[in-house]
């Protein structure tokens, strides 16, 4: 705003009073010095207000960020899940893995008679009657 927002009427300064015409003052006065002092002071005030381009740019980036924001969290706790989806996965596999380890030991067990005594001798000790039980320490 460098140019100056008071207007001037220029028709009534070049115009010559006719003589039919009375000397009237002119009814466009000039401004009061405080006018103008509070007016620069207004044209100052506006100097340091932003333009409405400056004030829509920053709102569209504020929301572009917090949508950037938004969306690299969302990727991270996506990725997050999925590296304890693969560890549950691979947890879940060795168990099930151990349990058919089982079931094929417990079907022995039940089946085969060697395996009923190999296990009997193992864990309980056990021994026939007609066998003789020499401990070495």
């Amino acid at each position: 705003m460098a140019a100056n927002p008071y207007w001037t009427d220029a028709r009534l300064a070049t115009q010559q009073p006719s003589a039919r015409a009375l000397t009237l003052p002119s009814p466009v006065a000039p401004p009061a010095v405080e006018t103008i002092v509070g007016a620069h002071t207004a044209v100052r005030r506006r100097e340091l207000a932003l333009p409405s381009w400056v004030v829509f740019c920053m709102i569209m980036l504020a929301t572009f960020a917090v949508c950037v924001t938004v969306t690299i969290r969302t990727h991270a706790g996506m990725g997050a899940a999925e590296k304890k989806f693969e560890q549950v996965s691979t947890h879940v596999e060795m168990i099930k893995s151990d349990n058919a380890i089982l079931r094929e030991r417990v079907e022995r067990l039940r089946k085969d008679p060697r395996a009923i005594e190999a296990t009997a001798r193992e864990r309980m000790n056990m021994v026939r009657p007609n066998e003789v039980v020499i401990p070495l320490e």
